[in-house]
């Protein structure tokens, strides 16, 4: 059996977080094994890691047991990203990054780009330049023990921004251009499954609120992805795309089969969400290999859920890992490269030790010489007492010689002045002198007290309690209007319970109050 399964993981640092919290000797590679032992799979690739290569580290990137490959962004730090972990047993015999073939290393790819002349190279460099796509390629035995070749491409299609319509055409030459790439590897004679987050929920059935959404049907994702997959109730031969919706296959009519759900909101509590995740196969390696397919939603550490497949195949893993392995990278393989190859010819590097070599020698003998004239100068006890004895402890603490007799003048300012002498007072009255003046002291530090309690609650405040709901008759939270517009920044109160199906009572109302400005 070959168990694969694909993870839109939001960050590939953020579900290690926990699990380093809460093992504090384990180190990050460990915490990694641990995330991939629990995934329990042959081959898992992930989506949006949101590193590059310069934060990449070796512990994330090397696992035991397993071979990783990473596509990182180019264009942003912090942004998109896949990776692919493979274990041991499913060692891939070749890897490549991107769709359009750019960035190919002619050494270990996977080939097979099919005709890209309606792309400019302009085009495909920026369609690969956000590390959207990652491809390995596979060799697989049948139960019939035939071996055959299996490409996946983990994919991260990008997200149409309704705010920024260039971003809709970004995604569908990226749509387009990984159609291209995955029928030409189909001709080629390979089996081929996408799996990952297409930022798409194909039918009605795949959205939680597809009802109140406007042409549901006639949104340029849902059209490309009519045209990509096949009717399930049609047979071979038949009009359809060469791909099959694998858990559609198995499950076509389950409800509520969510793999997305915003975090803003709180949705998933109520499983308020979209089927953004799939794992596409072609039509014959589905009706075929195919034992099932899931969903992972118990699953947290990210907005999404692991979704995933097993196969009746076994994997033949290859001898030697492609080129594109992280272990390869000279970062992490102990051939990185020093400053020194970039600022001299390499046949100069044994004069340049040599010279480094002399003037260290030189530095030493001149520290040496340094010490030798610091002791020289130095003077010697017998030279240093011969002019003025050593001060002894106690002469700091006699009294000065200049300072012995005390002046007329200062005897005469130190004795009492007759003006100032006052009559002593009787014991009754010092009682009763105390009592008055801790009286006093005490109604002043209470006054004080008082009127600091009331300036600092007039500026502390705090902020005015919290409007309730219509629906619920519960405290509301403010939120605040991140949209650009001119309520951009504004302050606003909505119910504080997760959102929700509107039949569901237990779930967000419709309660929305502007804040007053302050």
């Amino acid at each position: 059996m070959l168990r694969i399964v694909s993870w839109n993981i939001n960050g590939i640092r953020s579900p290690l977080q926990g699990v380093v919290c809460q093992e504090t000797s384990n180190s990050t590679s460990m915490a990694m094994r641990r995330i991939l032992d629990e995934l329990d799979a042959d081959i898992v690739c992930l989506q949006e890691t949101k590193v590059t290569r310069d934060v990449l580290t070796e512990p994330l990137a090397i696992v035991e047991g397993y071979n990783s490959y990473f596509s990182f962004s180019r264009s942003r730090s912090g942004y998109s990203g896949v990776a692919t972990f493979c274990k041991d047993s499913a060692t891939p015999v070749a890897a490549e990054e991107g769709l359009s073939g750019l960035f190919a290393t002619q050494n270990g790819d996977v080939g097979c780009y099919g005709n890209t002349d309606e792309f400019t190279q302009e085009e495909l460099r920026a369609l690969d330049s956000e590390g959207r796509a990652l491809l390995t390629q596979h060799k697989i035995r049948t139960w019939e023990g035939k071996e055959r070749t299996l490409t996946l491409i983990n994919v991260y299609c990008p997200h149409a921004d309704p705010g920024k319509p260039e971003r809709l055409t970004f995604k569908m030459r990226f749509y387009r251009l990984l159609q291209i790439r995955a029928e030409a590897l189909l001709a080629a004679g390979s089996h081929v499954i996408i799996l990952g987050d297409l930022n798409t929920a194909h039918r009605r059935i795949d959205h939680c609120d597809a009802v109140n959404l406007e042409c549901f049907e006639e949104d340029p994702g849902r059209k490309w992805m009519d045209s990509l997959l096949s009717n399930l109730g049609c047979q071979a031969g038949s009009h359809g795309g060469p791909f099959i919706d694998s858990y559609r296959y198995f499950q076509p009519k389950q409800e509520r089969a969510f793999t997305c759900w915003s975090v803003v909101s709180g949705a998933r509590h109520l499983n308020y969400g979209s089927r953004l995740d799939y794992v596409l196969g072609d039509r014959t390696l589905v009706i075929d290999t195919f034992q099932n397919s899931f969903l992972l939603p118990e699953v947290m550490g990210s907005d999404h859920c692991p979704v995933g497949a097993t196969l009746n195949v076994s994997s033949v893993p290859a001898k030697q890992c492609p080129p594109l392995c992280t272990r390869f990278l000279p970062e992490f393989a102990g051939t990185q490269l020093k400053i020194l190859r970039f600022l001299v010819p390499r046949e100069q590097e044994p004069v340049l030790e040599k010279s480094a070599l002399r003037l260290s020698n030189q530095t030493q003998v001149q520290k040496q010489q340094n010490k030798v004239r610091v002791r020289s100068t130095r003077p010697r006890p017998s030279q240093a007492n011969s002019g003025r004895g050593q001060t002894n402890l106690m002469s700091y603490f006699q009294p000065s010689s200049s300072h012995s007799k005390t002046s007329p003048e200062l005897e005469l300012l130190s004795l009492p002045l007759v003006n100032n002498l006052t009559t002593p007072k009787t014991l009754e009255e010092e009682v009763i002198a105390r009592e008055v003046e801790g009286q006093a002291k005490h109604s002043e530090s209470k006054e004080e007290k008082e009127l600091r309690t009331s300036f600092w609650k007039s500026v502390l405040g705090g902020p005015s309690p919290m409007p309730l709901c219509s629906g619920h008759r519960e405290p509301c939270v403010m939120r605040t209007v991140k949209k650009p517009g001119p309520n951009l920044g504004r302050h606003f109160y909505m119910c504080a319970r997760p959102r929700g199906p509107p039949s569901d009572p237990s779930s967000r109302c419709n309660f929305f109050l502007w804040s007053k400005p302050s």
